[in-house]
């Protein structure tokens, strides 16, 4: 029976209210996923989908993830977990479709590896505190690795995580071997020298010197970060936010007077904008 039949059959024999459980919801998405991919009756869209063209949307559900979660908004979070664990679904069944692997081989996978890594709640290991617990967790990752032959300090940072994440794990990894700042101070000069070639190299507006000086200057403010105990990535959205909301203030009061943006002077939208920012104080 074609996946499309299949899934009908399979909701019209079910009684009405379906039981809400995770085994039965699980498999009614996974024939959800067939149905959509099947040869014939399928969806043209996602049947012309490959693991290239899925991976963009894997990427940009997990960032909605992370923004239901900054925003508080868990009304909102299970609809976007729920795309972002149809991404793993889709994922699996494009790799069954080619005899790679399935569902049930992801969540086996990873099963096996929380139970690997965690000795001392699943075997006999002596219980560990959290400091501990993450140095074990790295040790584990490091076997792991060369397991599947990835030898070197830095090996197995993904080439595509955001990339003030990845420098600042980058540099995390090299800490580990010894080859680190001993402070955030220290951070910050290497800061300052850096502000200071980005300065020297503005009178020639090279854009591949100004690039490669920019990034410099990126790569240091994500190891500071990761100096104070801080996610780079966090640092910079929480900045977004605090920019987008002000931003908004500042459009919404020119509007309540009359005017556009684009009627009023840098100066005007500056006086606003400190205004703005003080009465955020007084807020807090």
């Amino acid at each position: 029976m074609p996946a499309a039949g299949r899934l009908m059959a399979v909701e019209m024999s079910q009684p009405k209210p379906l039981p809400t459980t995770a085994e039965s919801e699980l498999r009614r998405l996974l024939d959800i996923m067939a149905a959509l991919r099947d040869p014939e009756h399928g969806c043209p869209w996602d049947k012309e989908q490959d693991f290239t063209s899925i991976a963009p949307y894997t990427i940009e559900e997990a960032y909605e993830v992370a923004d239901a979660i900054a925003r508080a908004d868990f009304a909102a979070l299970p609809d976007e977990l729920g795309d972002l664990l149809f991404q793993v679904v889709y994922h699996a069944r494009m790799a069954e479709e080619s005899g790679r692997f399935g569902f049930a081989d992801v969540a086996r996978t990873i099963a096996d590896k929380m139970i690997r890594r965690h000795p001392h709640v699943f075997a006999d290991a002596a219980m560990r505190t959290a400091a501990a617990q993450t140095v074990a967790w790295e040790e584990q990752k490091t076997a792991e690795r060369h397991a599947r032959s990835e030898t070197g300090a830095l090996a197995g940072v993904p080439s595509g995580l955001p990339a003030l994440t990845r420098a600042a794990k980058l540099t995390a990894r090299a800490a580990r071997v010894g080859f680190d700042w001993p402070d955030a101070t220290a951070v910050l000069e290497k800061l300052d020298e850096e502000v200071a070639e980005l300065r020297a190299e503005l009178p020639a507006a090279d854009r591949d010197r100004l690039e490669d000086e920019v990034g410099d200057l990126l790569f240091v403010v994500a190891n500071l970060a990761r100096k104070l105990g801080l996610d780079p990535e966090t640092c910079l959205r929480r900045a977004n936010l605090k920019f987008t909301g002000r931003f908004n203030a500042v459009e919404e009061f020119v509007v309540s007077k009359g005017k556009s943006l684009a009627e009023i002077s840098l100066e005007e939208m500056e006086e606003i904008w400190i205004k703005i920012k003080q009465k955020e104080r007084i807020i807090r």
